[in-house]
């Protein structure tokens, strides 16, 4: 498996990726919009071609932004989503990045273990923040923990 940037000819691949892992999925055109802002940045993880899972986020001064982490069912549990989360975040420190927030559905346990491997500790709850109303819980991690 390998890492790389991704590609504006990735994105009809990630939207299907998207449909496959997400209720709420992005469409092309929101990951175009996406990939099309000046500080973003996307990583999709690749093996024989085949796009396995991605990561895309934004950095802002000392802020990144972990906007979206998929990865594949059928691939899931082999670490690929801590392989994409590595590889946010140094890019983010490469761009500048201090720390990294995020925000993820209260009940999605499998995402809050990933983040919490990875040194993410919840910094608020935001009650009723997805459709449905389903609260998300805010998350930080300091990329550069010496220089608190």
């Amino acid at each position: 498996m390998e890492l790389r940037s991704w590609t504006e000819k990735d994105l009809p691949k990630l939207a299907l990726l998207e449909r496959a892992c997400f209720t709420e999925p992005w469409t092309t055109e929101m990951l175009k919009e996406e990939f099309s802002k000046e500080h973003a940045f996307g990583i999709v993880a690749e093996a024989g071609g085949e796009i396995l899972g991605y990561t895309c986020g934004s950095v802002l001064f000392e802020d990144a932004e972990l906007l979206r982490i998929a990865v594949l069912p059928d691939y899931r549990g082999q670490g690929i989503g801590g392989d994409l989360a590595e590889g946010l975040f140094e890019t983010a420190l490469a761009l500048g990045a201090k720390r990294v927030f995020l925000e993820v559905r209260a009940s999605n346990e499998v995402a809050l273990g990933l983040y919490r491997s990875r040194g993410f500790e919840k910094t608020r709850l935001r009650k009723r923040y997805y459709a449905g109303g389903e609260d998300a819980l805010e998350m930080k991690k300091e990329l550069c923990p010496e220089e608190e």
